[in-house]
């Protein structure tokens, strides 16, 4: 090996130090420190009853697969909302169903048939004729040998309004159940009629299409598709190493599996502290499998990232055993 050549060898590997170290530096969130503080709770549909998980598919009835009741509360009902925040949540995840008066449920179900007396697709009713629904007539533990909710949901189908209305000043992300462009439209048009300290606390996500619709007619709202979250990750992973964050990022809410945010530059600190100057909230879920990801429901699976000093947010389907938890 020559001179000549081993000075460029010599080169190379400085360079490539340089670069490794610039990285490693640029990226290690040990270094950026714990910001200090606790993590933020997102409640999945507020306080909710369980349900078997064993081959769900989009078409399950999980409320005929619910396990035995430990709290009187149903999904996404003021009741249930009012008693996360109890619990320690800080933002809520609802879900929300266009009626056939333009006005929004509070419902997550496709159909009204697993969980009320009622028949048809949801968002073929009235607001009226679904608030008449008992929703809790469906919910059985034991193969339908008994209901112990029926008849105690009659009314409690909450309207977008009166969510709002219940809870000021608190966060909620609104989880659009369809791809249909027109859904983001009409729900454009009511988040722009709301004053915008309020519209500030809320966040959207859903289908690509009606996300895509609802960004263009409010282009600084926060809201999320399975796009734009691909697009987010794969251009962080080819540029965020650099301090870059990519427009996909920027103003949006965050969903992370827990299986993938180790590879994350600058997880966990770092990470959470870019996405949050870039006005996108972070929130911890469970592992991606390519199918349904659930929340974080036992405190031992983030004792370790909690007392590193981990303050970015948490999904979870158990508030009452995670808000207790964690916010001691």
């Amino acid at each position: 090996m020559n001179r000549r050549t081993r000075k460029r060898l010599l080169v190379a590997f400085v360079a490539f130090g340089a670069f490794t170290a610039f990285v490693y530096f640029n990226n290690s969130s040990w270094l950026y420190g714990a910001p200090g503080g606790k993590p933020v709770l997102l409640a999945h549909r507020g306080l909710a009853q369980g349900f078997d998980r064993t081959g769900l598919t989009g078409d399950t009835c999980t409320a005929a697969r619910m396990l035995p009741p430990q709290h009187p509360y149903l999904e996404n009902t003021i009741a249930s909302m009012r008693a996360a925040f109890d619990f320690g949540a800080a933002a809520i995840e609802l879900d929300i169903q266009p009626t056939t008066d333009g006005r929004f449920a509070v419902f997550h179900d496709w159909t009204v048939d697993c969980r009320t007396e009622g028949h048809g697709v949801t968002r073929e009713h009235s607001l009226a004729e679904l608030q008449a629904l008992d929703i809790g007539h469906g919910y059985t533990a034991d193969g339908g040998m008994s209901f112990p909710f029926r008849g105690k949901g009659v009314g409690l189908m909450p309207s977008l309004d009166q969510v709002l209305e219940a809870f000021p000043g608190r966060r909620f992300l609104l989880n659009v159940k369809s791809n249909d462009p027109a859904e983001g439209e009409l729900l454009a048009g009511y988040l722009a009629a709301l004053p915008a300290e309020r519209r500030d606390l809320l966040a959207a996500y859903g289908g690509d299409r009606p996300i895509a619709a609802l960004r263009e007619r409010l282009p600084g709202f926060r809201s999320m598709s399975r796009a734009s979250i691909k697009d987010c990750f794969v251009n962080y992973a080819a540029l965020g190493w650099t301090g870059h964050m990519p427009e996909s990022c920027r103003r949006s809410a965050l969903l992370v599996p827990s299986n993938v945010a180790p590879w994350l530059w600058g997880w966990p600190h770092l990470f959470v502290a870019r996405m949050e100057a870039a006005g996108t909230p972070v929130f911890l879920i469970g592992p991606w499998s390519g199918g349904f990801s659930e929340g974080v429901d036992d405190p031992a699976l983030v004792a370790d990232l909690v007392a590193g000093g981990y303050a970015g947010g948490i999904e979870t389907d158990r508030i009452d055993r995670m808000g207790p938890a964690l916010n001691d």
